[in-house]
C-alpha cells in the first residue's frame, strides 16, 4: 500500500503573536474610545444636573417672593393709598424669625404682616436650632404670605385644628382688621354675616448649609425650613449643588414727586399733591426702587425691609462631581462679594435673577 504523508497545517508561533498583538491594540482602541464616549457622557450629565439645579433654585425662591406680602385682599394700612386717616399698623421692628408663634405679641404679628421679607447675612436671633451649619457667603432669608390656595380646595391641605392661619376682615363692624394664629376665627366678608376665608400662614426660611460640616456628605444644598403648627420645623435639603446665596434688595425710598421717606411719613395720613386726581402722593412710596441694599452684619434695618419691592438674586452652583483635570481661574461676584478661583475641579456657574414683590410693589403704584 503506497503511504501518502500529510503536512501538518495551522498558525505558527509567530502568527498566532503577531494576531494577539493586533487583537490587543483593536482592544485598547475600543476601550479608549468606550472610555472618552462615558468621560463625554457623565461631564454633559453634570453640566446638566448643574443647570437644572441652578435655574431650580432660581425658580423656587423668584416664586415664594413673587408671594410675599401676599394676605388674601387685605392691604396693610400705611401701605394702602385709599385711607384717609392715619395708619396704626406702621412696623415698630423686626418680626420673630423662629419664635413659637404663640409667643408674639400682638405688635410681632404687626411687624410680620407689614415686614414679609426679612435677610440676614449670618444666623437669626433664636434660630440656631432651626438654620445650622450656616454656609460662608450664604444669606438667610425669611419670606411670610398667606398661601396662595384655599384650604380643601384641589392639592391645598384642608383646615386642621393647630395650625396657623391667616383671616382678613372686609367688615366695617368687625373689631380687628384680621387674625393671625391658630384660633379666634370671626373675621367677616363685606356683608359682615359670611365668615371670611382663612389661609394658612407661610414663614419659610431659606440658607445654604456647610457642607463640610455635619452630615459631611461633600454636597453643598439649599435648606428650607417651613412652619408646622405655631412651631417652625427643623430646615431640610431642598436642592443639592448650591454653594452660595446672596441677596440684594431694591427698597423703595423716594415718592413720585421725588421726595426722599422716612418711616414717619407712614406715619401719616396720605398726602397728594393734587387732592382731586390723587396720583401722586407726596409721603408715599411709588412701587419702583430706588436704592440696592444687600444685609451686611445682622439684618437690614426695618425702614429698609418695609419698602422692600424687589431683589436680585445670586445663586452659585457647583458640579455634583469633580471633573478629573478640569481647572479654571474664573471668579464669581455675588453682590459685593466675590468667590474664586476654585482649584477643587468641580465646575461651577453663576445664576442671576431678578424678583419683584408684586404683592408689595403693584399696590403702590398709581396711575
Amino acid at each position: 500500500m503506497r503511504r501518502h504523508r500529510h503536512r501538518e497545517s495551522g498558525f505558527t508561533l509567530v502568527e498566532l503573536m503577531v494576531a494577539m498583538t493586533i487583537s490587543l491594540l483593536i482592544m485598547v482602541g475600543v476601550l479608549t474610545l468606550y472610555l472618552n464616549l462615558r468621560r463625554s457622557n457623565d461631564d454633559m450629565a453634570n453640566t446638566n444636573s448643574l443647570i437644572e439645579n441652578g435655574r431650580f433654585a432660581i425658580q423656587v425662591l423668584q416664586e415664594d417672593l413673587a408671594h410675599a406680602g401676599f394676605w388674601n385682599g387685605f392691604i396693610p394700612a400705611f401701605d394702602d393709598l385709599s385711607l384717609t386717616s392715619v395708619p396704626g399698623d406702621v412696623p415698630t421692628a423686626l418680626a420673630p424669625v423662629c419664635a413659637d408663634i404663640s409667643s408674639w405679641t400682638a405688635q410681632d404679628k404687626t411687624n410680620a404682616v407689614g415686614i414679609a421679607l426679612q435677610t440676614y447675612s449670618g444666623v437669626p436671633s433664636g434660630c440656631s436650632a432651626i438654620v445650622t451649619n450656616l454656609a460662608a457667603n450664604s444669606d438667610v432669608v425669611v419670606i411670610r404670605h398667606a398661601d396662595t390656595c384655599s384650604p380643601g380646595v384641589g392639592t391645598c391641605d384642608a383646615l386642621a385644628a393647630g395650625k396657623v392661619y391667616f383671616q382678613p376682615s372686609f367688615c366695617d363692624t368687625d373689631t380687628a382688621s384680621y387674625v393671625l394664629g391658630s384660633g379666634g376665627f370671626t373675621m367677616h366678608q363685606r356683608d359682615c354675616a359670611t365668615v371670611a376665608e382663612r389661609r394658612k400662614f407661610i414663614n419659610n426660611i431659606y440658607y445654604i448649609r456647610d457642607y463640610a460640616v455635619t452630615p459631611g456628605d461633600g454636597i453643598p444644598t439649599l435648606m428650607r425650613s417651613q412652619l408646622d403648627g405655631n412651631s417652625q420645623q427643623a430646615a431640610v435639603p431642598l436642592i443639592e449643588g448650591v454653594e452660595a446665596f446672596r441677596i440684594e434688595l431694591g427698597v423703595d425710598n423716594v415718592s413720585r414727586s421725588g421726595a426722599t421717606l422716612t418711616v414717619s411719613d407712614y406715619q401719616s395720613a396720605v398726602s397728594w399733591s393734587d387732592p382731586d386726581t390723587k396720583t401722586t402722593p407726596t409721603n408715599r412710596g411709588d412701587g419702583a426702587a430706588d436704592t440696592v441694599v444687600h444685609c451686611g452684619a445682622g439684618s437690614c434695618s426695618r425702614d429698609n425691609l418695609m419698602n422692600v419691592v424687589d431683589a436680585k438674586l445670586y445663586v452659585l452652583v457647583r458640579g455634583r462631581s469633580a471633573t478629573p483635570g478640569y481647572t479654571s481661574d474664573k471668579t464669581f461676584a455675588l453682590g459685593g462679594a466675590t468667590l474664586g478661583p476654585f482649584t477643587d475641579g468641580y465646575k461651577r456657574h453663576l445664576f442671576t435673577s431678578g424678583a419683584t414683590l408684586v404683592n408689595v410693589s403693584r399696590r403702590r403704584q398709581t396711575p
